[in-house]
């Protein structure tokens, strides 16, 4: 059998080197060099190697990789609330199950075992997941990374029922109202309670857009607060066109605002000292305002001798802190900032106010997402039902 022959290099005398030029991964010629014709030999194989790994990985990408590829493609045209809250999901519920993971390898079962981490939280969680994992893979194989979607057939249905939202009585309303008078949650829990704005929303609210001598008292929304690493942002771009309304304000609301009017130094409604939107710490501070007075058991860590030991707070109610005795645990019941538009909108269908009007001033961009909410208020009680079940019978025998 013949020997096969050695490859032979160009030598280039000014370099007192032999070179071989090859394509990179972009097509492109490189030149290598090497002392003698064995080395260069060497130097061409790992480099072939290389650039064939990185043709590779640029065709078939991890899918660390390409989601990540894909949360930048997003980030020019979604909301940095949006953006955030995609990022934290790929992170926690894409990549952190198959992140190292090739695009083309995923199956259809790996994603339905990835995505069983999400089933366990809510169900709305769940459906965001679950679009998340549909429209990246879909992304991918129009992209020609994949021939085909693992997640075509992922199941709809998966996560917690949420738990039925309840909103806050007139007395809770007032044991509230109470507790926390002339401290700095009350003007934020008054614009919640009596315009059904956002978190985002009142955190965002500027006095150019209150209206508080006109013949209809009112509050336009027109801008948004959201954090980035901390520090507020304001901004117009609001969760849905329908968020931008105009919203007639009563006198508990028109009362509150003026007296937080005649003593404000910002243009912002709730601001900080220096007169600037609130920080996301400083939020949480406010928040504690109304945690502390609630009488839900508390847990804290304590570190004696370098042990650490749990301690468990049952305050009890009317009863004083031990810590500060200007804080009385006065609220025996759960509050959540949301609560205080959920409660917003239920006295308004309770009162009577039709749906459409009720899905204009709460910013719902659907009557559709009014109506999945509350329809239990409107269409369930027995005084309005009535009438129209003993007509549908009159004419059976008994």
């Amino acid at each position: 059998m013949a020997r096969p022959k050695k490859p032979t290099y160009e030598w280039v005398p000014s370099r007192n080197q032999y070179r071989k030029r090859i394509k990179d991964s972009d097509g492109k010629y490189v030149a290598l060099y090497a002392q003698d014709p064995d080395e260069l030999t060497r130097k061409i194989k790992e480099a072939e190697r290389q650039i064939e790994e990185a043709v590779f990985r640029r065709d078939n990408p991890t899918v660390r990789e390409y989601a990540e590829k894909w949360l930048v493609m997003q980030a020019s045209h979604i909301r940095p609330t949006t953006l955030a809250d995609y990022t934290s999901k790929v992170k926690n519920y894409i990549i952190a199950p198959l992140g190292d993971r090739y695009m083309a390898d995923i199956t259809p079962d790996d994603v339905n075992m990835a995505i069983t981490k999400a089933a366990e939280k809510s169900a709305s969680i769940y459906r965001s997941v679950q679009m998340l994992y549909k429209t990246i893979f879909l992304s991918a194989y129009k992209s020609n990374i994949i021939d085909r979607s693992p997640c075509e057939n992922l199941n709809p249905r998966g996560g917690k029922a949420a738990k039925e939202k309840t909103a806050l009585t007139g007395e809770q309303v007032k044991i509230l109202l109470d507790a926390i008078r002339g401290l700095p949650p009350y003007p934020f829990v008054m614009i919640c309670l009596y315009a059904g704005l956002r978190r985002e929303e009142a955190l965002g609210l500027q006095w150019d857009c209150v209206f508080l001598d006109d013949a209809a008292p009112h509050i336009t929304v027109r801008r948004a607060w959201h954090i980035e690493n901390n520090r507020p942002v304001v901004t117009e771009d609001l969760k849905t066109k329908a968020s931008r309304r105009t919203i007639p304000i009563p006198p508990q609301l028109v009362d509150c605002l003026k007296e937080v009017k005649a003593v404000s130094k910002s243009t912002h409604v709730i601001a900080n000292s220096d007169g600037q939107p609130l920080s996301g710490t400083q939020w949480q501070r406010l928040w504690k305002y109304i945690s502390t007075r609630t009488v839900e058991e508390r847990r804290y860590y304590r570190y004696k001798d370098g042990v650490k030991t749990e301690h468990i707070v049952k305050p009890e109610l009317g009863q004083k802190a031990a810590h500060n005795g200007k804080v009385v645990y006065s609220i025996d019941f759960h509050v959540t900032p949301h609560q205080f538009r959920h409660t917003y909108i239920t006295n308004l269908l309770l009162a009577g106010v039709d749906v459409k009007t009720v899905q204009a001033l709460a910013g719902h961009e659907h009557a559709r997402i009014t109506l999945d909410i509350y329809a239990h208020l409107t269409y369930n009680q027995p005084k309005d039902l009535i009438s129209k079940v003993n007509k549908a019978f009159e004419n059976n025998p008994k």
